[in-house]
């Protein structure tokens, strides 16, 4: 064991041009995402394409955000393990250049086709990033930082979705103003989602030489069959169980992420405000994964997983039945300062403890000449998951007419029943319920898991 897992549990190296490089990557490449999701959702609730999807046509924006993922995340998963992740980073952030061009066509042209075309294009190039990324970060720091990098990297993510959001509703109001006085601004969203590019595009280049996998490993074409070849070997353990608990909170997530945008009803407020609410979650996420980080310090703590999802029951039922409220202040303050922000930022400060623990037990218990695969297949359910929360959305959105907030106690109940039956299904392995943390080092992960 290295002497650093013994010392003062503040201290890390993850302060190397190679993790803060990649850092960079994920941030830009996550600020972008949300840039352009945001900016069509916008769009088609009340803005230059509204009602062209119907109502609930955020959900299937959100469809066009995840199918890609689940049909190129075995691809993805199997190039990480052939090829050098450096390598691989370098070719999806050159391929986002072309890929922001596109968009700013679309929304010139004011063409919602176009602009679907390519948020499906950047979430492809995005699906092949996911498996490397995640499987790059072991590569890069000590197995006693896991928990620290995941928090950082996680934290920062949410910080990137935070800017996208906010930015996103700050460009919405200007190409599609709300405000008749106000002049269309065409050109704005491409040019952000270009810079943006770029900029991923430069922080990547700085980025360390990495080793390639297995060159000879055999390319197989039929994505399902590496899902499915990588689940039946997960099934022998209880590994198929941590990786289904941690896919799960995406259906919550994308169930959530897909009712704030509607609070410019429930609240009354306009666009920029109503992203104040996805920039306070992401803070609240962001700061969650922080500290589950540093409580974790060189060790995997999964007993802060029920913590996590018994937080997040309790702030889901707020946010369904506590009437929201703002205070007598200028705009933006009113958002950030009401009632509904408090609950926001506690559901998304104990996701964070939900997912931290589940992700590093996912990056660990991983084989190393299989990570790629292992974690592209985790995230393809991830992305199943979002997809399944989008389906649902656009269904039931109607029954809740002008109170989109009560889908919140539908969140809360799923979130009860999925945490108890993983729990249940984990009990004995010292996984989630053990009596004491997972070391890094330890074999106790691997071995309970078994």
């Amino acid at each position: 064991m290295p002497p650093q897992s013994q010392g003062d549990p503040l201290k890390s190296n993850l302060i190397k041009r190679g993790f803060l490089s990649l850092l960079a990557a994920q941030f830009l490449g996550a600020m972008n995402d949300n840039v352009l999701k945001m900016l069509l959702t916008f769009m088609v609730i009340d803005g230059a394409w509204a009602g062209m999807l119907g109502d609930g046509g955020q959900g299937i924006v959100g469809i066009c955000f995840t199918i890609p993922f689940i049909l190129l995340s075995g691809y993805g998963g199997q190039i990480a393990d052939r090829y050098s992740k450096r390598e691989v980073t370098l070719w999806v952030k050159i391929a986002e250049v072309p890929i922001a061009l596109i968009a700013m066509v679309g929304f010139y042209l004011g063409n919602l086709w176009i602009t679907l075309l390519a948020l499906v294009a950047l979430t492809c190039q995005s699906s092949f990033f996911g498996p490397a990324k995640y499987g790059m970060i072991p590569e890069l720091v000590d197995d006693t930082d896991l928990s620290r990098a995941n928090g950082t990297i996680n934290m920062m993510t949410n910080v990137a979705v935070i800017v996208g959001t906010l930015l996103g509703g700050v460009v919405a109001d200007r190409y599609s103003p709300q405000d008749a006085s106000l002049t269309p601004i065409q050109w704005l969203p491409g040019a952000a989602l270009l810079v943006i590019a770029i900029l991923g595009l430069i922080s990547a280049v700085f980025m360390p030489r990495l080793e390639p996998g297995d060159r000879s490993m055999k390319f197989d074409w039929n994505p399902f069959a590496t899902y499915l070849g990588s689940i039946q070997e997960m099934a022998q353990s209880r590994f198929l169980m941590v990786m289904m608990a941690w896919g799960y909170f995406y259906l919550l997530a994308g169930l959530a992420l897909l009712i704030l945008p509607e609070y410019t009803v429930v609240l009354g407020i306009d666009r920029t405000e109503a992203s104040v609410l996805l920039g306070v979650m992401g803070v609240a996420i962001g700061v969650g994964c922080a500290v589950a980080g540093l409580i974790s310090g060189h060790q995997i703590n999964p007993k802060l997983v029920p913590i996590g999802a018994a937080g997040l029951v309790f702030f889901f039922l707020l946010l369904a039945f506590v009437p929201p409220t703002l205070p007598d202040q200028g705009p933006m303050v009113r958002v950030a300062l009401s009632n509904t922000a408090g609950f926001v930022f506690g559901a998304g400060f104990f996701a964070g403890f939900y997912i931290i623990p589940l992700q590093s037990l996912l990056q660990k218990l991983s084989p190393d000449n299989e990570r790629g695969r292992f974690l592209g297949t985790a995230n393809a359910l991830s992305f199943t998951f979002l997809t399944i929360a989008s389906l649902m959305y656009w269904a039931i959105r109607p029954m809740f007419d002008d109170q989109p907030q009560r889908i919140f106690a539908l969140c809360a109940a799923m979130m009860a029943a999925g945490a108890g039956f993983f729990l249940w299904r984990l009990r004995g392995t010292g996984i989630l319920i053990g009596n004491r943390p997972t070391t890094a080092e330890s074999p106790t992960a691997a071995e309970a898991a078994e």
